[in-house]
């Protein structure tokens, strides 16, 4: 089981969970009893505060109605929550780390509840800066923002890819339609087709309070269009560099996971999980034969700008710990550390866009 590690639980509250988890089921007199070996002094009305605050993160969960019978088990969402030491878990090489090789259609379930109280105030206050950063900004200086985080957003998403344009270049590429030296078409035309699905994402930006699998269709025909990429979901198999996970491979499948992905943020209501789910899920069932991560970003910052929420330029994200992030959810259906590189991106857009 990979290390858990948090910012915000504490050693005794790791301890406690640790314990948790290595038992089945076990009562309050039994965790007492074990932490304090190694935490002489604590009382149990401490113990009972961490318990409280586990039960709050939804990494365990009680049941029993009086006292005497209550127990505490690792909630069925945990796995998907805790916190891993991601340097140590990719340390191991692909081929030797336990994963869940399969798509995990149990997924659906444990996708609710995805940020802390605590986080979700954060965002709220933070995009409470961004609307009146909104409200504050003049037309012409609104569309210069727009453009320039458009530029930002189009050419990291591309990066991520293995595109070799600079920031720089694709300004010059978005802007003045002039195409760089010494790089493909390709590039070129993946960096162009990002501006042109942010730009109908914006001026659309009401269609996406719901999403629907034709509307996540035609993201990724944006996306895709001129690159020798099929448009219609995946009919044949599909490999992912860097992990043993192997994507669904029927197509009606693809179709239904993807339907019950469509169902699953429609029904939530907090508009960030609605943006993690929907970017995690397109990137896991992989339902098209290309350009399946560059869609689920699209997606994210559509539902994200439907709701008046500040979009992500991902500028500032490191590449290869986003893919560290994406492959978490892969071999292990873990969220956490793509929640925290989102709430990182989010925090970044709010305060370099805008004014």
């Amino acid at each position: 089981m990979p290390k858990i590690t948090s910012n915000e639980l504490n050693e005794r509250q790791n301890a406690i969970l640790a314990f948790v988890e290595a038992n089945e089921s076990v009562s309050i007199g039994q965790i007492f009893e074990h932490i304090q070996k190694d935490f002489e002094k604590i009382t149990r009305i401490t113990v009972s505060r961490d318990l409280e605050k586990l039960l709050k993160f939804n990494l365990i969960e009680k049941q029993g109605e009086s006292k005497r019978t209550i127990v505490y088990k690792i909630s069925s969402q945990y796995s998907t929550l805790k916190k891993i030491d991601v340097e140590k878990y990719f340390s191991t090489d692909a081929d030797q780390r336990e994963i869940r090789e399969k798509f995990n259609f149990d997924i659906f379930d444990k996708l609710s509840d995805i940020f802390t109280m605590a986080e979700k105030d954060k965002l709220s206050k933070l995009n409470e800066i961004y609307k009146k950063k909104m409200q504050d900004i003049s037309p012409d200086a609104l569309k210069k923002e727009i453009e320039r985080l458009n530029i930002d957003f189009s050419w990291k998403s591309s990066k991520i890819e293995g595109n070799t344009y600079s920031l720089l270049e694709t300004e010059q590429l978005i802007k003045n339609q002039q195409e760089a030296t010494g790089h493909t078409k390709e590039d070129a035309t993946m960096i162009l087709n990002h501006k042109k699905t942010l730009e109908y994402i914006g001026s659309n930006k009401n269609e996406f309070r719901s999403v629907s699998v034709p509307k996540i269709e035609n993201i990724h025909s944006l996306l895709v269009d001129d690159l020798n990429v099929t448009k219609n979901l995946r009919k044949t198999l599909v490999g992912i560099t860097g992990t043993n996970y192997k994507p669904l491979d029927n197509e009606f499948q693809i179709k239904e996971a993807l339907e019950k992905t469509c169902k699953l943020v429609n029904e939530t209501k907090d508009v960030f999980e609605k943006a993690v789910a929907l970017m995690l899920l397109i990137a896991y069932i992989q339902p098209f034969v290309d350009g399946n991560k560059r869609t689920s970003r699209l997606s994210g910052n559509a539902i994200l700008q439907s709701f008046d929420c500040c979009p992500l330029s991902y500028r500032s994200m490191d590449e290869i710990e986003y893919k560290k992030a994406i492959l978490l959810f892969y071999e292990q259906n873990n969220i956490a550390y793509f929640k925290e590189l989102f709430l990182k991106q989010f925090e970044f857009a709010v305060e370099n866009y805008f004014g």
